[in-house]
């Protein structure tokens, strides 16, 4: 594989640039007039709780971070403590209140690190092993931005369709902005140390053995009841006739930087498994709102 020509000085400027570019939105530049509340709290009650918990657990997110990179790069490290943590925060905040003013109940998000976590940040004291956790960082970060991306971008088009203007344009659009330039950190650091000569032979295949057994869509936390909010949200976002299609499009990074398109791979298997998984629960356990009955 060709050697990357993306440098760490390119990473960190891109990162002062989001941060310059896009500071946390502003609590007073939003306007939380709803025309329908009812509609709006019985078509997107998951949607919404899911969102908004899955941005305040940027909390744990970063407190795994932590965990598997002891000796992060500068760029890592300024792009989760200085600016991403604040961006996300923001957005669950923003969202957390819009639920409550439609009388919803507020997120509960995880905060807890896990096990496998903390023991894969026990050997992350070693160089080798972290920068597989970097490497499975990374790609699990591009997956993650582009499900935030494809979420917002159909929520703030059925917004529109509902007329729901003040949420769509000063939270909604607002959030999705910023989601791109994540997702292209993400994408710039798993290309550069998948091809600057960083990983060895035997990293790659340990990278690809804990990202498959590992594998899990944002927020889910290997719980059925989360499993089957996602499972919602995909539904409700209209993404359910088009699993593949999505699983291409949260998928296709790692399977080409990661399988290196793997006997034709355009997106790993246990990508479309997970998506087929969530909406089966959903399909069992039922909506969001009907579990808060």
């Amino acid at each position: 594989m060709a050697r990357s020509r993306i440098t760490d000085a390119q990473l960190l400027a891109h990162v002062n640039k989001l941060g310059d570019e896009h500071p946390p939105i502003r609590l007073d530049s939003v306007d939380y007039t709803v025309n329908n509340p009812d509609v709006l709290r019985t078509r997107f009650a998951g949607v919404l709780d899911y969102l908004a918990r899955v941005e305040l657990e940027v909390e744990r997110n970063v407190l795994e971070l932590l965990t598997i990179m002891p000796n992060p790069s500068e760029a890592d490290r300024v792009f989760y403590s200085d600016v991403w943590y604040d961006q996300e925060i923001a957005h669950g905040q923003i969202l957390d209140e819009l639920k409550r003013r439609i009388d919803l109940p507020e997120a509960e998000p995880q905060l807890a690190v896990g096990f496998a976590v903390q023991a894969l940040g026990a050997l992350a004291r070693f160089e080798p092993i972290q920068d597989v956790a970097r490497t499975i960082y990374y790609f699990t970060g591009a997956s993650t931005e582009r499900q935030a991306v494809l979420a917002y971008n159909a929520l703030s088009t059925q917004l529109d369709e509902l007329g729901e203007k003040a949420v769509r344009e000063t939270i909604i659009n607002q959030i999705k902005r910023q989601e791109p330039g994540h997702f292209a950190f993400y994408r710039m650091s798993a290309e550069k140390i998948m091809t600057d000569g960083t990983l060895r032979p035997w990293q790659v295949f340990l990278a690809r053995l804990l990202r498959e057994r590992s594998y899990e869509l944002v927020g889910t936390h290997n719980d059925p009841v989360h499993q089957a909010t996602m499972g919602e949200v995909i539904d409700v976002l209209g993404f359910d006739g088009q699993l593949e299609a999505f699983a291409k499009e949260i998928g296709r990074l790692e399977a080409k930087l990661l399988w290196a398109n793997k006997q034709g791979m355009e997106f790993p298997p246990y990508v479309l498994r997970a998506l087929r998984e969530s909406v089966e629960l959903y399909r069992e356990q039922g909506s969001f709102a009907a579990r808060l009955s």
